[in-house]
């Protein structure tokens, strides 16, 4: 992890980034990594990620369609994304889950309406103001527990990894997201809350997502984000 300490945030301030502009290419089911972009929405933004959080390619990314197919999840079970290269900028990540509207599938909503919730989280982590340090940092991939409560059906469920290194400005932080298109079995009678529509969900305006991570070095980290369900 990369850590900002009052020491060294000058030179991490101004020291060029690499470009590596990281991708989620794929769903990991229960373990097992699948083909890139089988259930995973393809997207045409190779290069640039999402900084408009207003956008509609804040949903599932710029240029996104349909994956040819939709992975059967269970409930309770492991689910996963795969990047095509490890994580190099300093950000935090989120993962919500969005509710298929009834009569589309997976495959045809485009995500539109207040149907997401947040499932899971990889915050910064802070210590009064000495260091910030981001768990996210060189990780390949990203995996959390489906809720075991959640009901059978069909949803999309998406990533987002804000990029922090340049979101001392409106609109600098940077969101790579991806959209993966799950059957979710063997569900349980839950009602996810809060739901919230994406994009919709962010002002821009959060603590979390508009900050200074160089200097004065955050003595805490507000994850920007409803609360997480269950």
């Amino acid at each position: 992890m990369k850590a900002f300490s009052a020491l060294a945030f000058v030179a991490a301030a101004i020291v060029p980034q690499v470009a590596a502009h990281y991708r989620w290419t794929a769903l990991i089911v229960d373990g097992v990594t699948t083909a890139d972009f089988n259930y995973v929405r393809p997207y045409t933004s190779y290069n640039s990620p999402v900084t408009d959080v207003k956008s509609k390619d804040f949903t599932c990314n710029a240029g996104s369609t349909p994956a040819p197919g939709i992975a059967d999840v269970k409930a309770g079970s492991k689910l996963g994304f795969k990047l095509d290269q490890p994580i190099y900028h300093p950000g935090v990540l989120n993962v919500y889950i969005g509710k298929v509207p009834s009569g589309q599938t997976a495959a045809t909503w485009d995500g539109s309406g207040t149907n997401w919730f947040r499932v899971s989280q990889l915050s910064a982590v802070t210590n009064g103001g000495t260091s910030i340090t981001f768990p996210t940092d060189n990780i390949p991939s990203y995996t959390f527990t489906v809720p075991s409560s959640l009901p059978s059906g069909q949803y999309l469920v998406r990533i987002e990894h804000i990029a922090l290194h340049s979101a001392s400005s409106f609109a600098g932080a940077q969101f790579y997201i991806a959209c993966g298109q799950i059957n979710v079995t063997g569900g349980g009678s839950g009602s996810p809350s809060p739901l919230v529509a994406i994009p919709g969900v962010y002002t821009g305006n959060e603590p979390g997502i508009l900050i200074n991570i160089y200097w004065p070095i955050p003595p805490t980290y507000t994850q920007p984000g409803p609360a997480i369900w269950p």
